[in-house]
């Protein structure tokens, strides 16, 4: 991974493998506390960091995924949050953009929820409240469940549409074999750790309360996420806007990376709110 600092932290009792980007420059941007997706390790999504070179990064593999060992019992949404945060504590950061992608967007969340002082603005991607959501194409589903899907690419290639859906915008051929060439698959303990996590958890009933400025992001053609999950967080969350993507399936981060890149950035470059301001100014008094 190009320009990362990759280290094993001990962070709350478990081992993780972290990795950070530009977090010693000096930048007008707070960095990025990055959730990934279910079984995806790090370098799944470290083409955004680079996409992004003007601010910092830091994400982890969760237990049993990528590189971060096995997890010894169980963990849940608080009990993450609280890690991620002390992880944050640890290399002096105190402020950050929250970005959870499917899984990690409800991660994400949960964080924001959590640790609201920690928490400026927060991108959720291809996600949902949880428990309460909407559930996706059964088909999906039976071809995620393969572990085929992180180390064969004919497997990937055949069943990409089913997978994910949506149109690769960015070049089709060259987008599947990078993903796949990125991928490692997750122990069996630690997917099914990870998905034990979110047994019963939903938002749902938390996210009127969630008033951080939100940049909600659906695929118009997710085959797993369907993007009536989108329209729900909107319209339980305050401060949030909801666009969605044209022929983007579950990956569109990947396949129209580039559209995806300028919502983000836009997002997070827009000025202060009148209730950001408010904050800010109750902080410094």
């Amino acid at each position: 991974m190009k320009d990362a600092v990759v280290t094993m932290e001990e962070v709350a009792g478990r081992t993780l493998r972290v990795a950070r980007w530009r977090l010693e420059d000096k930048s007008e941007h707070p960095p990025i506390l990055f959730f990934n997706g279910i079984g995806a390790n790090i370098e799944a999504v470290a083409p955004l960091t680079q996409a992004m070179s003007e601010r910092g990064f830091i994400m982890f593999d969760m237990p049993g995924t990528g590189e971060s060992p096995d997890p010894v019992i169980p963990y849940n949404p608080f009990t993450m949050s609280w890690t991620a945060a002390e992880l944050l504590g640890r290399f002096g950061l105190g402020e950050v953009d929250v970005m959870g992608v499917s899984w990690g967007g409800a991660m994400a969340q949960h964080f924001a929820l959590q640790h609201p002082a920690r928490t400026r603005r927060l991108v959720l991607i291809a996600t949902t409240p949880g428990m309460a959501m909407v559930p996706g194409n059964p088909a999906a589903f039976t071809k995620m469940a393969n572990p085929r899907r992180y180390i064969d690419p004919e497997f990937m290639n055949e069943h990409f549409a089913t997978l994910y859906g949506g149109a690769d915008a960015d070049g089709s051929a060259h987008q599947k074999d990078s993903h796949i060439g990125r991928l490692k698959p997750p122990s069996p303990r630690g997917y099914m750790y990870q998905l034990l996590c979110m047994m019963g958890w939903t938002s749902l009933p938390a996210l009127p309360f969630l008033k951080k400025e939100t940049l909600i992001m659906m695929g118009e053609d997710d085959q797993i996420v369907r993007p009536i999950n989108g329209k729900i967080l909107k319209a339980m969350m305050p401060n949030a806007k909801l666009q969605m993507f044209e022929g983007g399936g579950h990956l569109f981060l990947l396949t129209h990376a580039d559209e995806s890149v300028a919502a983000i950035r836009e997002f997070l470059d827009a000025p202060e709110t009148k209730s950001e301001k408010t904050r800010t100014s109750a902080f410094a008094a």
